[in-house]
């Protein structure tokens, strides 16, 4: 099955150093039945879509998370606001519909075997997705100001980079 697995900068540092890394709780999204149930219409490339989606926002909460947590997501002394997703095709993650309609739990850590693609914000999304990262609980909880903010960076799509991109792209961030 494709996952959609929400990521910093610094995981994917470990993924290319390590050749695995471990998702935060194991947690990725998904094309689910429950996430088809969800929509009264769209084929599998456009939930594949509110998938990826789903984890970007999740990788949001990461980026935030990393302020806090002085090794995840800094590089040179500064925090990297950019969001990042890895498809990957994993086998037989748990459905956790009780979560929401695409979250899935991955058995395994993540294999760098298992990379499709890469999904990055560019450089020009850092200022968007920094004004994100403060507002992200804000908007969860029903501000329609928090959640302006939080569709501007949402606004920005991310960069698809092939797996034998991945090591370059974090030479030059």
């Amino acid at each position: 099955m494709r996952v959609y697995v929400p990521a910093t900068i610094s995981m994917l540092r470990t993924l290319v150093a390590d050749g695995e890394f471990h998702p935060v709780s194991r947690t990725a999204f998904a094309v689910t039945p429950t996430l088809r149930e969800a929509y009264s219409s769209g084929d599998d490339e456009e939930l594949a879509e509110v998938a990826l989606g789903e984890a970007a926002r999740a990788s949001l909460r990461l980026v935030a998370a990393g302020l806090d947590d002085e090794k995840d997501g800094i590089v040179d002394g500064s925090v990297v606001f950019r969001r990042a997703v890895i498809a990957a095709d994993v086998e037989n993650p748990k459905l956790r519909p009780d979560l929401d309609d695409a979250v899935v739990r991955l058995a395994d850590p993540l294999r760098l075997d298992q990379v499709a693609s890469v999904h990055v914000d560019l450089e020009g999304a850092e200022t968007a997705v920094a004004k994100a990262v403060e507002v992200i609980d804000a908007a969860d909880m029903g501000d329609p100001d928090a959640e302006f903010v939080l569709g501007d960076a949402e606004d920005h799509s991310l960069a698809w980079y092939a797996t034998q991109e991945l090591p370059f792209l974090l030479d030059f961030l």
